[in-house]
């Protein structure tokens, strides 16, 4: 019997509620987080009149005013982002306790069995979207399939106020037919690696064996082989305690003094420290990754009394370790933060943090 899987994803979340909240904004380009002056804040969200631009999340808030000089730029208010959260989390609470959320304004829904009897997951997914839109005066996109892996990508293709489903007999052709850009935990080096191959779908990764694909993809390739026939076996995980927050990002062209490491680290504990507040999470230890040009590791920590979540202290912690770290003279290709140590009391009183994040 094939699970029913639903991944539902609010649309541009921390915009659209300010948005609804603030009728002077309706209509325009709204970005949440950052700031115009470009003082090294980064896009948490941006509303669909500002992404004409091609104003995007976790860009450079610099960046998002040189692509859009009319945006408004907006300081985000997690509070009233968490209490919209939780009115989510209890509409789809209606119908399946199976929730699996990845974040404030995303989670998986297993409706295999559902509390309504009501037997289509494609009715499930209408029903809660017209709840959303009703009781919220917001839209959510949906993604309806057998597996989370495609669910996912189906709750992209039809944005905004989408509904789009994929049933058992389309699935393989689906992946076949799917660009490698578009295959989630393909990122832009991959893609580029990929390309660089000759492999620019599903298809022409289907020709590859399994060995093959570990082989040049490493661990992930074993994925990779899986998904590309609709193998996805990963289920719906409505209780995991959260044991790390990371992000990373891999660069075109090698850094190459401590000025542009400087420059990408307060970017990454922008986005860090955004993951971790609209979380609700704090933690005691640091940790930095290195990447170099010749593609060794490198990972150093911190750990401190304190519970952090804010971008300048996580700045300060990340530059006593770049300070200790023999990265002089190299040519750095990869950085990362994480944070983990967290102190976890549960928000809900229930130990329900969130999706698991591994730290690096």
């Amino acid at each position: 019997m094939y699970r029913k899987i639903i991944h539902m994803d609010m649309d541009a979340f921390y915009a659209s509620v300010e948005q609804r909240d603030f009728p002077q904004y309706r209509g325009k380009p709204v970005v949440v987080g950052g700031s115009p002056e470009g003082r090294g804040g980064v896009v948490a969200t941006a509303s669909y009149e500002a992404r004409k631009f091609n104003v995007r999340s976790a860009m450079p808030s610099k960046t998002a005013q040189r692509l859009c000089p009319e945006a408004i730029f907006v300081y985000p208010r997690f509070d009233a982002y968490k209490e919209v959260s939780r009115h989510i989390r209890e509409i789809f609470h209606r119908y399946t306790d199976s929730i699996e959320p990845l974040s404030l304004d995303e989670a998986y829904l297993d409706v295999t069995t559902d509390k309504q009897n009501i037997g289509s997951a494609l009715e499930i997914a209408s029903r809660i979207k017209k709840a959303i839109k009703e009781e919220l005066q917001l839209t959510a996109s949906a993604g309806v399939s057998i597996n989370k892996f495609v669910a996912k990508i189906a709750s992209d293709m039809q944005k905004p106020d989408g509904l789009t489903f994929i049933g058992p007999s389309k699935v393989e052709r689906f992946m076949e037919e799917l660009p490698v850009e578009k295959f989630f935990g393909v990122g832009k080096v991959t893609a580029a690696k990929m390309k660089g191959m000759s492999l620019h779908t599903g298809a022409d990764l289907k020709k590859l064996s399994e060995s093959d694909m570990i082989q040049y993809f490493g661990k992930p390739g074993k994925f990779y082989y899986q998904i590309v026939r609709g193998i996805d076996d990963r289920a719906v995980q409505a209780h995991r305690e959260t044991k790390s927050v990371s992000v990373e990002d891999t660069y075109q062209e090698d850094l190459l003094s401590k000025e542009e490491m400087q420059q990408e680290l307060n970017i990454l504990a922008e986005r860090l420290a955004t993951r971790l507040q609209r979380s609700g999470l704090k933690g005691r230890t640091i940790t930095v990754k290195f990447k170099f040009h010749d593609f060794t590791m490198m990972t150093r920590s911190q750990s401190i009394e304190e519970l952090v979540n804010e971008r300048e202290r996580i700045i300060q912690i990340v530059n006593v370790i770049v300070d200790s770290a023999t990265v002089a003279g190299k040519r750095v290709r990869l950085l990362g933060i994480g944070i983990s140590n967290f102190d976890l009391p549960a928000p809900n009183g229930k130990g329900d943090h969130g999706p698991q994040l591994k730290l690096f």
